[in-house]
């Protein structure tokens, strides 16, 4: 009797202990939406004030900043797996904080931006199973000049990672995704494969400004100094972007 009383008393133990800890991730998710919220409707005051000014490629960009569609898909990646909750706010509060303020900065450094896509991937493995094949790579030279330099436009990745766990067949036992980060020869470049879903999938409102707008700005601001391929091969697309910072920064250098 003394040991079933042992046992009844840490299984009760246990359970406030989760109690508490579940109330506590409550409360501090509440308070990050809350300043998540407050930050948002400054920022759309603002776009109020830039819209008459700006012109039609520059509002898709700043549309594609404030669109709550993103929040979304990380919210209800989170509410999917609770027992990763933990881990996922904490990725989630470093993703929000990049959004809400490294994103109004005309450029970012490459450093930045790596950190922000590994933390979206991060995010985004919830939605999957823990043997789901998805292979993440980096290949950073970070004593190059450039790596912490502010010449990198911000939020350039999310198309090309949200796009490839969206269109990904992750029910099926042979689909993968494999995501590559590299820096070298001063060069940013994003490699994104996945194994294509047979099922079509479904439509969304305000799904993202899509990988031809992102070519758009690209042109906007890179001209001819970046590369965004992208094909289809055996049911796998592969889509690669290169950007090449030292060509950019030269010419803008020159041009002043």
């Amino acid at each position: 009797m003394i040991v079933s009383s042992y046992i009844w008393f840490v299984l009760l133990l246990i359970a406030i202990f989760m109690l508490v800890a579940i109330a506590g991730l409550a409360v501090y998710l509440f308070l990050r939406l809350q300043r998540s919220e407050k930050q948002q409707q400054e920022a759309e005051l603002r776009f109020q004030e830039l819209r008459d000014r700006l012109n039609p490629m520059q509002l898709e960009v700043l549309e594609a900043r404030l669109n709550p569609h993103l929040f979304k898909n990380i919210l209800n990646s989170i509410q999917s797996h609770a027992y990763q909750t933990y881990f996922a706010i904490d990725k989630l509060a470093n993703v929000l904080d990049y959004i809400l303020y490294e994103s109004r900065r005309e450029f970012v450094t490459p450093k930045e931006e790596i950190d922000f896509a590994l933390n979206l991937i991060e995010i985004n493995k919830i939605k999957v199973s823990p043997l789901f094949d998805l292979k993440v790579k980096t290949r950073i030279n970070d004593t190059e000049p450039l790596y912490e330099q502010k010449l990198l436009a911000p939020l350039i990745s999310i198309d090309l990672i949200e796009n490839a766990f969206k269109h990904a067949d992750i029910q099926n036992s042979d689909a993968f995704i494999a995501i590559t980060l590299e820096f070298k020869d001063n060069q940013f470049m994003l490699t994104v494969a996945n194994k294509i879903s047979p099922k079509a999938p479904m439509k969304k409102e305000n799904g993202g400004i899509g990988l031809k707008t992102l070519e758009q700005r690209l042109k906007i601001i890179y001209k001819d100094n970046f590369k965004l391929d992208s094909y289809t091969e055996e049911n796998v697309f592969v889509t690669r972007l290169t950007i090449n910072l030292f060509e950019y920064k030269v010419k803008v250098l020159a041009a002043r």
